[in-house]
């Protein structure tokens, strides 16, 4: 009976351990996909307001500054005798 408690207690002993790290593992695993997440989410943020400026930017510029009239392409005239 001795052994077989000894056994029992080496096992219950490494299986919690194991639990241990893979708990710690989890939750490695959990910040880093939260920091990639905020990471994400601050570039997204940051690309859209440069996309905004540069948006506001151009029709400024477009407002400032209107497209020049196209001239009429001339057509060549060929004498029919």
């Amino acid at each position: 009976m001795a052994d077989k408690s000894a056994a029992r207690t080496r096992a219950e002993t490494h299986f919690s351990a194991s639990e241990q790290r893979d708990a710690m593992v989890k939750d490695q695993l959990a910040k880093e996909s939260a920091a990639f997440d905020a990471r994400t989410l601050k570039l997204r943020a940051l690309r859209l307001a440069k996309e905004a400026e540069e948006a506001a930017a151009k029709a400024a510029h477009d407002l400032a500054n209107p497209p020049k009239p196209k001239k009429a392409k001339a057509v060549k005239r060929v004498k029919v005798s």
